[in-house]
């Protein structure tokens, strides 16, 4: 989108974008790598930067999308588009950017779901040259990162499943050296566990659903070390997140201001459905 000095920056904008390769990081996880030139404009702020990725059909070339974008009209003209017609719309965590003159780079982690949702089969075979539209920032302190953890924190909580597992990784990778970490990270099969960076004072532990692991609650009732300053990032299944969010609160007495939480998707409801329940 071309502004000019009496046109305010968008907060996010639309960015197409081609398929440059793809790579198997696990048996449940697949990462695509986008280019294209206009990714000049994005500005992800890192750690758990979400953004909302548009997919054609099988069978279009290109998604489609209606032809007013505007900022605060773009959701309600796309939703009056027949639904087998539209794009697939998902949101993900911009997992990398890597600028460059070209526009430069951004990897998406794609959770191959066993259900086969549009999302997950298109991610299943695309491949380089393949088209998309990316919803993403244009300024790295945006709205899209939720990770945020105040100054005095002296442990920082994480709990993420498989759909929030690329964005744990990255906040994983983004802390400071030194700083305390306690994770739990849930996956249905052993073989969807990820080699991971973290410092020396992270201490992870997988919740390996096929093994027969605890429910998060059960986990991090049973784990959570003392502390006097926690924050805690939870995010995944909003029913999963929202119980564990209360245990945080009300049985371990952290202030609800200090517990990031993210329902990434529900049981039985797609994207679409789960963000017109929201409105």
């Amino acid at each position: 989108m071309t502004t000019t000095a009496e046109t305010p920056v968008r907060a996010f904008d639309f960015f197409a974008v081609r398929v440059v390769r793809t790579r198997e990081l696990s048996a449940g996880m697949r990462r695509v790598t986008f280019g294209g030139r206009e990714l000049t404009g994005l500005d992800s702020g890192g750690r758990d930067q979400s953004a909302s990725l548009f997919l054609p059909h099988p069978g279009q070339r290109v998604p489609v999308l209606p032809a007013d974008l505007g900022e605060s009209t773009w959701f309600a003209a796309w939703r009056e588009l027949p639904e087998s017609v539209r794009a697939v719309m998902r949101s993900y965590t911009l997992r990398a950017q890597r600028p460059g003159p070209d526009g430069g780079e951004v990897d998406i982690d794609f959770a191959l779901h066993g259900d086969g949702g549009p999302a997950s089969r298109w991610a299943a075979r695309a491949e380089p040259g393949d088209r998309a539209l990316l919803l993403g920032p244009r300024r790295a302190d945006n709205l899209g990162v939720r990770f945020r953890p105040p100054g005095d924190a002296d442990l920082v909580v994480l709990y993420a499943d498989e759909t929030a597992l690329p964005a744990a990784a990255a906040i994983l990778e983004s802390l400071p050296a030194g700083t305390r970490v306690r994770a739990w990270l849930e996956v249905a099969r052993e073989a969807d566990r990820l080699p991971l960076d973290h410092g020396p004072e992270a201490e992870l532990t997988w919740l390996v659903r096929e093994s027969g692991a605890p429910s998060a609650a059960e986990a991090v009732a049973a784990g959570l070390p003392d502390c006097a300053a926690p924050y805690a990032w939870i995010a995944g299944e909003s029913g999963s997140v929202k119980a564990l969010r209360r245990q945080l609160v009300r049985g371990f007495g952290i202030d609800r201001r200090r517990v990031a939480f993210v329902g990434y998707w529900r049981r039985g409801l797609s994207e679409e459905q789960l963000r017109e329940a929201a409105e």
